[in-house]
């Protein structure tokens, strides 16, 4: 019986970091090593699949913007349609992987099981979590058992739908397990459950060469309102404010908001809380809104996504 066949999609992180010091956690470079060196660390991985590579590019994931989201979503895309392959798998960096795997799960049907995985330490250290999490994901998308969940990221023993992920810690093992994101574990391959998820819209990817700027305002106590006028002025063409509480906004930054939307600039309210649905106001309309279950980072990428698509601004909320 011939193994299932997965195409390995290396893209840099921190599961491809090196320190000097196997003790350091904290302190290395990411996006050092190539997709067949993460594969070398776990041999029993061959035995899950036939396991093809490509490596597209290899950095630290705060260095990745659209341009490389849009190409990564073209060689997931273009291996989904190689019927050689069954499965996905992408390694990522964790520092902006709720961005990436958001962004994918919009852009490409379900079907063939996509399987984001990372590390929150480096590949040198003695207690590196990359080879039990890549090898996991392996096994994973080799299952099937994700073929009609979309985009998940399989991290620490669980699977996370990329529709609700977002990292919870800045270097705990289970930065990804302080949301609602989780719904199954990677041993055995299995689901607790699908969640409800935003539109997808596979055909937009051909249509995209590029997504427009959308900036995210993070509002404290005494923020000024006028960083709201300084993003439109560099060419923002939308924005997602990171309010206090349930999306609240400041009485202060009321007149900012409104001449952004007689500019016809999108104004979204997100919560810069974690966690929890942003409820609608009855001021919203077309072009000020709730972010609802999606965190900032998401609802700025599904900014782009419908503005680059000429589609409804809060097309993939939900």
């Amino acid at each position: 019986m011939s193994l299932p066949r997965v195409h390995l999609i290396a893209t840099g992180g921190t599961i491809a970091g090196v320190a000097d010091d196997p003790a350091a956690t904290t302190r290395y470079q990411a996006g050092s090593l190539a997709g067949h060196a993460l594969l070398e660390s776990i041999p029993e991985a061959h035995r899950a699949a036939s396991i093809s590579i490509a490596q597209p590019f290899n950095l630290d994931s705060k260095d990745l913007g659209p341009g490389h989201w849009l190409q990564l979503a073209r060689d997931v895309s273009s291996a989904l349609a190689d019927p050689a392959v069954d499965a996905v798998v992408v390694t990522h960096g964790t520092d902006t992987l709720e961005e990436s795997a958001f962004l994918l799960d919009r852009l490409l049907p379900p079907g063939k099981p996509v399987v984001m995985t990372c590390a929150m330490r480096p590949a040198s250290a003695h207690s590196a979590d990359g080879p039990l999490n890549l090898l996991h994901a392996l096994r994973v998308a080799a299952s099937g058992a994700t073929r009609e969940a979309g985009v998940v990221a399989v991290v620490n023993e669980r699977i996370h739908a990329a529709s609700r992920l977002r990292k919870g810690h800045s270097h705990a093992l289970d930065a990804f397990e302080h949301g609602d994101s989780a719904i199954g574990w990677s041993d055995p391959p299995g689901l607790d459950g699908r969640p409800e998820v935003p539109a997808r819209m596979p055909s937009l990817l051909g249509r995209l060469d590029e997504l427009p700027r959308v900036d995210v305002l993070w509002v404290g106590a005494g923020s000024e309102p006028d960083l709201l006028a300084a993003s439109i002025s560099h060419g923002a063409r939308a924005i997602v404010l990171c309010l206090p509480g349930n999306g609240s906004l400041p009485e202060t930054w009321s007149d900012a908001v409104h001449k952004a939307l007689a500019c016809h600039t999108v104004v979204v309210r997100a919560s810069r809380t974690g966690r929890g649905r942003v409820a609608r106001q009855p001021d919203d309309g077309g072009r000020l809104f709730a972010a609802g279950r999606l965190g900032p980072a998401q609802a700025r990428v599904a900014l782009m996504l419908a503005l680059a698509g000429g589609l409804a601004p809060d097309h993939f909320f939900y």
